[in-house]
C-alpha cells in the first residue's frame, strides 16, 4: 500500500511544495510544530531512511541542506532543528523546524493549526529564499 507521501508524489494529495528534484521532494508539514516545518523525502518509497542506497541518501541529505538555509532565510529562529524519526509514516523523510530552544524539537508538543492560505504563503516565501 502507498504511503500518504508516495501519494503526495504522486500528485494524488496536495502539497505546499518547497522544492522538487528528480529524486526528492521538500514540502510544508501541514500539522506543524512551528512555522515552517517542512519535510524532505526520497520520492522513492523506502520506509526507513538507512534502507535507502548510498548515492540517493547523499542527494536527500544534500536537498535537505539546501532547504535548511532557505528556510532559515524565511523564518526568524536560532536554526533549523533535523530530525529523523520515521515512525508515523512508512517512507523515509527528515523533518527540518525552526527552533529556538531544544524543546521545540518535542514531537509531544501541540501542532499548530495554520490555513492552507498561510501555509501557501509561508512556501512561497521559503522558495523565494531558495
Amino acid at each position: 500500500m502507498s504511503s500518504i507521501f508516495s501519494k503526495i508524489v504522486a500528485g494524488d494529495i496536495p502539497c505546499h511544495k518547497i522544492a522538487e528534484t528528480e529524486n526528492c521532494l521538500a514540502f510544508l508539514d501541514i500539522s506543524p510544530l512551528k512555522r515552517g516545518h517542512t519535510l524532505c523525502i526520497p520520492k522513492q518509497e523506502v520506509n526507513y531512511l538507512y534502507d535507502l542506497d548510498d548515492d540517493l541518501l547523499s542527494e536527500l541529505t544534500l536537498f535537505s541542506k539546501s532547504i535548511a538555509k532557505a528556510i532559515q532565510a524565511t523564518i526568524p529562529c536560532n536554526r533549523i532543528g533535523i530530525a529523523v524519526i520515521g515512525l508515523e509514516v512508512p517512507h523515509a523523510h527528515v523533518h527540518l523546524i525552526p527552533i529556538e530552544k531544544m524543546g521545540d524539537m518535542n514531537f509531544a508538543n501541540p501542532k499548530l493549526s495554520i490555513s492552507h492560505e498561510e501555509l501557501a504563503v509561508i512556501a512561497e516565501k521559503i522558495r523565494a529564499n531558495l
